[in-house]
């Protein structure tokens, strides 16, 4: 007896410490927080003042095209340019009057605009994408290489230099009676890391007091749960919410000299952003878009579709038998039918609560995207549509 219960005794110990940890998993996952249901980033949202991207321009000349470059005669401006960068390399091409030659009809040169974005924190020696752009005739610039190119900021200083082949996406070809076809824009290409950067923008972090958090979609809601995020993880009132679309935050004493460390915390925390209930509506393309707060009051709805048909029929009238002036002649019979739609309704939307509920209810309608857009003005000019009405 004894050694049985001391058998029992030893089988009962694996189950109680299986039991012990199960309960210790529990309560440890019960302990760890839940983030919030559509929760973001405040990466994803925001962005942080001074850290930007900046715009650059520049203009320069493409070379080495198949014969689809400017002509000369309609763009003065290639012209000039290629004069100006001939005489630049000591290529004479005046005559003895000093004016340019007549001869210089070069039809593998396109003059083009060249654009490029300047990410934060570029160093001297980083490259860039460039995208370029013909600004005469010239009908496409595939296969043509770009010279030296300065690229320009808004305040006239040069931060980058352009060369390199241009590759487009796009193509065209013709035949010989005339007729060509197209596909895509072959006059406009990129280089893909075509420019190196050559000037840095002055800007430096590690001395900051402070620092703004910058909405990329105001909202009083949504600036004010970043600062309280922000103030939870810190253990202080350290972010306050100035309006809409920025938030301050005092760089805390453990982060002075180490303003990158307390971004890269920030950025990390989670925050629901609010919603503008609002409808965006594309006439164009028939594109709806609805926010998830949309509301619409109960209203009762009633779409008639109006055709009319106006068909013209060619028909022949001949004068009356032994009619010495009439003559034989052909007049159009107009026939014009109209339908306003049969089987259209009156039709009541209520009151619905959530987005599906309303999408079903207009769906319940038989409608189609386009008459939608109608239906969704009209609603908005009653006072039903609880939402912003935007039209593209």
């Amino acid at each position: 007896m004894k050694s049985n219960a001391r058998r029992a005794l030893f089988a009962a110990e694996p189950i109680r410490a299986l039991l012990l940890a199960a309960s210790l998993l529990a309560a440890t996952l019960g302990m760890m927080p839940v983030e919030a249901f559509g929760a973001s980033r405040i990466k994803d949202i925001a962005d942080f003042e001074g850290v930007r991207d900046n715009m650059l321009v520049g203009y320069g000349l493409v070379v080495g095209l198949n014969s689809t470059g400017d002509s000369l005669t309609n763009a003065p401006f290639t012209k000039e340019s290629l004069t100006g960068m001939l005489e630049r390399l000591g290529v004479n091409i005046r005559d003895k009057t000093g004016a340019i030659s007549s001869q210089l009809t070069p039809k593998n040169v396109a003059a083009v605009m060249i654009t490029a974005t300047l990410p934060p924190f570029s160093r001297q020696g980083t490259r860039i994408d460039i995208n370029v752009s013909a600004m005469g005739d010239a009908k496409d610039l595939r296969g043509g290489t770009l010279l030296v190119t300065p690229l320009i900021g808004a305040d006239g200083e040069v931060y980058a230099v352009g060369q390199g082949q241009v590759a487009t996406g796009g193509f065209t070809a013709s035949g010989a009676s005339g007729s060509s076809v197209t596909k895509g824009v072959p006059t406009a290409g990129r280089i893909a890391n075509g420019a190196i950067v050559e000037r840095e923008l002055p800007f430096e972090m590690s001395h900051l007091e402070s620092v703004k958090v910058s909405l990329r979609n105001p909202d009083f809601t949504t600036s004010r749960r970043v600062a309280q995020a922000i103030n939870s993880y810190l253990g202080g009132d350290m972010a306050r919410p100035v309006d809409p679309g920025t938030v301050q935050v005092v760089v805390p004493p453990g982060y002075r000299g180490n303003v990158v460390g307390l971004l890269t915390d920030v950025e990390q925390l989670r925050v629901e952003p609010d919603q503008v209930a609002r409808v965006v509506i594309d006439e164009v393309s028939g594109t709806i878009v609805m926010g998830e707060n949309v509301r619409i009051s109960t209203v009762a709805i009633a779409q008639g579709q109006l055709t009319i048909r106006i068909t013209e029929t060619p028909q022949v009238s001949q004068p009356s038998p032994f009619s010495d002036t009439g003559t034989t002649t052909t007049v159009q019979r107009t026939d014009i039918q109209v339908d306003e739609g049969a089987g259209n309704k009156l039709a009541v939307v209520a009151h619905r609560v959530t987005l599906q509920e309303l999408v079903e209810g207009l769906n319940s309608l038989g409608i189609g995207p386009r008459d939608l857009i109608t239906i969704l003005q009209a609603i908005k000019a009653a006072g039903a549509l609880q939402a912003e009405l935007e039209v593209l």
